[in-house]
């Protein structure tokens, strides 16, 4: 499907843009042109320099302004919109520039999308999002609301839907990253509460769902991987017996601003509608309009086949299978 099509990437600099090329390029997958938007101009050299490739084009911009959006997406066939603030507390902090770049910057990259009859947007949300606490989450929950509103108008070309999942190893910023780097400085491992949970997914697997839902993705539909689980101190010890540092110490420094115990995937109510694709979840959009009279209930059951969806009771990984996982993608990245 990417023969003589042109893809734009938006925060194409960050994790997961990086790891898409990478992706498209390694399995020889033929395309036109993929174009790198973001506004970091030092990655965008960096990357220039490290693909070296004709086809693969940068654009600085920023999603929070419209108009730097109108170039980079003419003749574009797919979007995979990534450009967001995803730290939680940098969000709470900053809410602020959360809600300009995750929602506004949604809209933003959506209208002109429609506006250039883009074939389809593949918009990426996280697991935050769901039954949120904190800035990041909220304004991911609104980018998802944004997204799904698109398809009201029946008369719009432009196809639109939304993957959401949880972390992925090995991402900037991710746990796996943090703490490695902590041993190889002499550093304590920090542990914000050992109990904590948190769903994990590859960089691989992630990629894999967004290119599901650039295939076979309805219109304003989410998809949601079938992800398992882990506690903090299970990837501690993980890490601690990968570098053979059975007694490295660890300092607990506490849940950070707007951080939570658990996680979850996809809330009670959405578990109600989701279909089991196999691999993943499919939770279908409400496309009623607002004259509920005009709507007959069949009477259909609630799915009660899909348990809840929390990081806390889906498959909580023990420690050989973290540390099997870990050491797969270490293997992978030297």
């Amino acid at each position: 499907m990417f023969k003589n099509k042109i893809l734009l990437i938006t925060g194409g600099t960050g994790s997961f843009g990086v790891a898409m090329i990478k992706n498209i390029l390694t399995n020889k997958i033929p395309f036109k042109e993929i174009r790198v938007f973001s506004r970091d101009e030092k990655k965008q050299d960096d990357l220039r320099k490290f693909f070296n490739s004709k086809k693969i084009l940068f654009f600085i911009g920023d999603v929070k302004d419209k108009n730097s959006l109108d170039i980079p997406m003419q003749n574009v066939d797919f979007v995979f919109h990534a450009a967001a603030l995803k730290q939680v507390p940098s969000c709470e902090f900053y809410p602020n520039e959360a809600v300009k770049t995750n929602i506004i910057g949604t809209q933003n990259v959506l209208e002109t999308a429609i506006e250039n009859k883009i074939k389809k947007v593949v918009c990426l949300s996280t697991d935050k999002a769901v039954y949120p606490i904190n800035a990041m989450g909220m304004t991911k929950a609104l980018m998802e609301k944004v997204t799904i509103s698109k398809t009201i108008n029946k008369n719009c070309k432009t196809k639109v839907c939304v993957t959401r999942y949880g972390n992925v190893l090995g991402t900037r910023g991710s746990l796996v990253p943090l703490f490695q780097n902590q041993i190889l400085n002499n550093k304590p491992i920090t542990i914000t509460n050992p109990l904590m949970t948190r769903f994990l997914m590859t960089m691989d697997e992630a990629i894999n769902l967004v290119i599901y839902a650039l295939k076979k993705g309805k219109n304003g539909h989410i998809y949601i991987p079938k992800s398992s689980s882990s506690r903090i101190d299970t990837i501690v010890e993980a890490i601690k017996r990968i570098y053979k540092k059975k007694n490295y110490p660890t300092k607990e420094i506490g849940i950070r601003h707007g951080e939570k115990m658990n996680e979850s995937l996809m809330t009670e109510e959405e578990i109600i509608r989701a279909k089991d694709l196999g691999k993943y979840y499919e939770v279908p959009n409400d496309n009623r309009g607002l004259d509920y009279s005009l709507y007959f209930s069949s009477g259909k059951k609630f799915n009660k086949s899909i348990k809840a969806y929390n990081s806390d009771t889906v498959n909580v990984l023990n420690l050989p299978e973290v540390e099997k996982i870990i050491k797969k993608f270490f293997f992978k990245t030297k």
